[in-house]
């Protein structure tokens, strides 16, 4: 009996990486019952950072930790979206520090555990089938361990406007949303949850985004907000990479939106905007 738990042990650290984590749910599934489990964190072998979820003992428990197990072993179709994967992509400094979020994107909520985590960030989710539909559930995210397949995988994620960044010792793969694909998510929040003063100094430092990845992403998005907005804004800023952008192709919708009240009409996109958005920055 004593060797067979020694094999069992010696499996989990193959199946489960140091530092990162699974729940319950995951390690019953690989047979680890919950008395086999307890064993475990009181030899040290596991901690239980939260209830119902298991890690491998390595330093501190990161926000990036988190969402490499939710994507890489645990199978959530969640990506690191908008604010947070315009910042893990350089461009904090156009954004105002005022909070420690993350935000996630995802045809589905993550698990609520996420919320009992030792972490001082908080993560923040938000449904990305409004704005893309279902294609993340339809997408395979990288591995731990890269296959042969990896080039297809690759080129998936940029289809998808994502990307893969390679976080900590082992260079685990972080699945982000795109800058181009995360300004439309960020676009998203407007008027109620990003200002448009912040996405208007954000727009202006944005003069190296990739005008045929914009304009798939456009095509493909379903919001007639978001793409009125994306236009406002590029219109304002006038990047080189505006006129690579085929407008014909873009659905636009009809009629008028007032995203503010008491605001500044903008009869290109037929939509109400803060006064202080004068028609050139």
């Amino acid at each position: 009996m004593s060797e067979q738990r020694a094999g069992k042990l010696k499996r989990l650290e193959h199946l489960l990486p140091e530092g990162l984590l699974v729940d319950s749910a995951w390690l019953s599934a690989h047979s680890y019952s919950t008395s086999l489990r307890t064993k475990y964190v009181a030899s040290g072998w596991l901690e239980q950072p939260a209830r119902r979820v298991y890690r491998r003992p390595r330093g501190q428990l990161s926000w990036q930790q988190v969402v490499i197990s939710l994507q890489t072993l645990l199978g959530h179709s969640l990506a690191v979206g908008g604010r947070t994967a315009l910042e893990l992509q350089g461009y904090a400094h156009y954004l105002s520090q005022g909070s420690s979020e993350v935000h996630l994107h995802g045809p589905a909520k993550p698990p609520t555990w996420l919320a009992t985590l030792p972490l001082k960030e908080r993560f923040v989710y938000r449904n990305s089938a409004p704005l893309f539909g279902s294609e993340l559930e339809e997408l395979t995210f990288p591995t731990l361990v890269p296959d042969h397949a990896g080039k297809q995988g690759d080129r998936t994620l940029q289809d998808a406007g994502l990307r893969s960044l390679g976080w900590g010792q082992w260079d685990w793969p972080l699945t982000v949303s795109a800058p181009e694909r995360a300004l439309l998510e960020l676009l998203d929040e407007l008027p109620d949850r990003e200002s448009f003063h912040q996405v208007d100094v954000l727009m202006e430092g944005l003069s190296d985004l990739a005008p045929r990845r914009l304009q798939n992403l456009l095509i493909r998005c379903r919001s007639v907000k978001v793409k009125r907005l994306f236009f406002f804004f590029a219109d304002r800023h006038r990047h080189a990479w505006l006129k690579h952008i085929e407008r014909a192709a873009i659905d636009l919708g009809s009629g008028k939106r007032m995203l503010v009240k008491e605001g500044r009409y903008d009869p290109a996109y037929q939509i109400t905007v803060p006064k202080e958005m004068n028609e050139a920055p």
